[in-house]
């Protein structure tokens, strides 16, 4: 049996990914998503298994020290992290896997499983991201500031990813996507001359 494959997405808070993986589901059957477990109360839309597993923050260490984990990250004040057995199970399966994580979690992930495939998701520009992170009602302002300014830290990773796909118009970034996971992806690797350009103005301040 054909080994399956991890796609590892990854964008700043605001960059609109969690829409975009949902999306790129259901077009493509045959990907699965990867549950991650974390220790932060769910959101009221939220449902355990399906989005999260739900851990205490006892439980989540425990994994820790048990070595449970193919990736774990403390993000903001919660911690995160995606179960290694799983994983492995799905891909010696032969199963199309894919995992939506924070940049410090897809570079463990690399470390453990170079031939996962490593996509980064840009926001088209610093106010649209900055609308995005205000227009989520469950969010206080102090979360939103220091989600801005997180998000301004993580948009300089984007070079340690395999492809960047920029969400300027959702239906073409979902077409990226798509081609992505269909093998079709080299006009969208992160080495291309524009995503250069294009990051250093995002992250020029003002």
């Amino acid at each position: 049996m054909e080994r399956g494959r991890l796609y590892v997405v990854s964008a700043p808070s605001g960059a609109g990914k969690t829409s975009l993986v949902k999306a790129l589901m259901e077009r493509e059957p045959r990907i699965r998503f990867s549950v991650s477990y974390t220790t932060r109360k769910p959101r009221p839309n939220e449902i355990a298994g399906r989005d999260y597993h739900f851990v205490t923050m006892e439980r989540f260490k425990e994994m820790v020290a048990h070595d449970e984990f193919l990736e774990h990250a403390q993000v903001f004040d919660n911690y995160y992290g995606t179960g290694v057995r799983a994983v492995q199970e799905a891909l010696a399966n032969g199963e199309q896997l894919l995992l939506e994580i924070d940049w410090q979690g897809a570079r463990q992930v690399r470390g453990r499983l170079p031939e996962a495939r490593s996509i980064f998701i840009l926001p088209p520009s610093r106010s649209a991201l900055e609308q995005r992170l205000k227009a989520r009602s469950t969010d206080s302002d102090e979360v939103i500031e220091r989600r801005l300014r997180d998000a301004a830290q993580d948009l300089g990773h984007w070079a340690e990813f395999d492809y960047v796909v920029v969400n300027d118009r959702f239906e073409q970034a979902l077409e990226d996507l798509g081609a992505i996971v269909e093998d079709r992806g080299n006009p969208l690797l992160a080495t291309r001359p524009e995503v250069a350009q294009f990051a250093a103005g995002l992250l020029r301040p003002g």
